[in-house]
């Protein structure tokens, strides 16, 4: 019960919501601060407190681990002061959800839908399909309660409540990438707690790449030569782990092994997969070592992330080495390839491998620039330098992803919420069966600036307005309207804990100017 909570050590500051101060959104006939933005809800006008005696609860018989460990970490998220519970005959005595299928494995696809009644007084009740369909419900819910500190009380404007809901999309994502700088679990695993605020469903881990490569191998011990130190290592265990917390919070883990190009760190512990000590990349598809050595590494990785979607990048080859460096030369000479015929086998040999393993694979938009309907059609096209291939892939029969350089690259500081929210993933596709192969897209939080000192600003706010395009629906576009919700949610991260940069500022990461409030600045 909230009460619990409300009488232990964990109280922490906490902005006072003043409910007729904040300018409201026109949803339906009230005002909904709720993020993303559900896809039908009705209120109505009633302000209910919540008893004493409040407690969330299963209508199942047979306990759910996972649903009770939720039930824990929303209690300790939502009632973080000491309050008074509603004694009156109007009270919101709890919450009851039913979950028609826990055994539902989380991947692509998984139905995330979920239908919330608040009444005026009483039961609340929550049903959903899946486990991972309840844990949006109890987000939203989470977002409807206040603290008024007049009444010492928390309390639920505009009862009754109904809301149905479930996402537009089926991907949502965050990309992290940790070799550009480390970034150590427990910082992952705030990301993960963010992202799910969000309802974002995914963290895409760019766990390695040119710069280090930091996961330490069961089978290949010397990659982790490329680590930036001892330190600044993932071990199979705390893969494993990460994937587990993130599991329990909704969030998949999709893997991202860059190949061929962006492995020059294989090269420290490996030097026999690439071309030369000076030449370093794209790996030499001449050396029987680079085969064994992906063959390994994907087994290993494949047997520690349960995701369908194993991303392969397969962007940015620059493929000279090949042909300056004798020995690759040769080898493609006498296998009558040309360069691209020698990136192509390297995609489809990629491709091969992570299908033994019955995984999906993901490749960023170059490999269908050059390759188009050739490639395996199975495979998922991750768009990130031209909107123009989400129309084009998809007319060929891909699917794809979009994550657009710009507008949804993270590291563009100057980049602006408005301009996030403003792309529209269908952009210029009409037809609804190509429509329908666009599985969503991510947020990319690339690492050659950002560590763990400033993630979370550069993330934060602004990932929201990627996470309400993917949710809501199509009609729900309009960066004005959605402005005070977005002052509001980014009120709410900080006070959860989540450094969330001011979000009038222009430039992401940036102090606030002066003096001011969190729904103001």
């Amino acid at each position: 019960s909230f009460a619990s909570f409300a009488h232990s050590n964990m109280v922490r500051p906490f902005l006072l919501v003043l409910f007729s101060c904040i300018v409201a959104v026109s949803y339906g006939q009230a005002p909904i601060y709720v993020w993303p933005q559900p896809q039908s809800a009705t209120q109505g006008t009633a302000i209910s407190g919540l008893a004493a005696s409040f407690s969330m609860k299963s209508s199942s018989s047979t306990p759910s681990a996972d649903l009770n460990d939720a039930f824990a970490r929303f209690n300790a998220t939502i009632f973080d002061h000491r309050a008074k519970g509603d004694a009156s005959s109007s009270a919101i005595t709890g919450l009851l959800v039913t979950v028609a299928n826990f055994n539902v494995p989380l991947q692509l696809g998984v139905d995330e839908s979920y239908t919330l009644s608040v009444p005026a007084s009483g039961q609340a009740t929550l049903q959903a399909n899946t486990y991972y369909g309840a844990l949006r419900g109890l987000e939203t819910f989470s977002q409807l309660i206040y603290f008024n500190f007049t009444t010492s009380m928390y309390v639920i404007p505009n009862t009754p409540w109904t809301i149905k809901d479930a996402p537009r999309f089926p991907h949502r994502g965050v990309l992290v990438d940790t070799s550009r700088h480390f970034l150590p679990i427990p910082m992952l695993r705030r990301i993960i707690d963010s992202i799910s605020y969000a309802k974002f469903n995914v963290l895409h881990w760019h766990i390695t790449d040119i710069q280090s490569f930091p996961w330490q191998s069961s089978a290949l011990p010397r990659f982790t030569m490329a680590a930036y130190s001892q330190n600044e290592r993932f071990s199979d265990e705390d893969i494993q782990d990460l994937i587990e917390y993130a599991r329990k919070r909704g969030v998949r883990v999709m893997m991202e092994i860059d190949v061929p190009g962006h492995a020059g760190s294989w090269c420290v512990g490996y030097p026999d997969v690439c071309p030369s000590p000076t030449c370093t990349m794209p790996l030499d598809p001449s050396s029987n070592t680079t085969w064994t050595l992906m063959t390994q590494l994907f087994k290993e990785l494949t047997s520690l992330a349960p995701e369908g979607l194993f991303h392969l990048g397969g962007d940015e080859v620059d493929m000279s080495c090949w042909t300056s460096v004798a020995r690759v030369s040769q080898w493609l000479k006498t296998h009558n390839m040309n360069n691209l015929d020698a990136y192509r086998y390297f995609v489809e040999q990629a491709h091969a491998m992570v299908g033994s393993h019955q995984r999906t694979p993901v490749n960023w938009d170059e490999v269908y620039a050059n390759f188009g309907k050739t490639i395996d059609p199975n495979t998922i096209i991750h768009v990130w330098r031209n909107l123009a291939y989400v129309q084009n892939a998809t007319r060929d029969g891909f699917r794809v992803l979009v994550s657009p350089d710009g507008p949804w690259y993270l590291d563009g500081l100057g980049t602006t919420w408005q301009q996030m929210y403003a792309l529209e993933p269908s952009t210029g596709i009409t037809d609804p069966k190509q429509a329908a192969l666009i599985l969503g897209g991510e947020a990319c939080m690339w690492g050659e600036t950002v560590d763990s000192s400033v993630v979370m600003p550069t993330i934060w706010p602004r990932a929201a307005a990627v996470a309400e395009r993917l949710w809501s629906d199509i009609s729900v576009n309009s960066a004005a309207s959605a402005e005070p919700r977005y002052a509001w949610f980014r009120c709410l991260l900080d006070q959860r804990g989540i450094e969330a940069g001011p979000y009038k500022n222009t430039q992401a990461r940036t102090a606030p100017p002066g003096p001011g409030g969190c729904y103001t600045q």
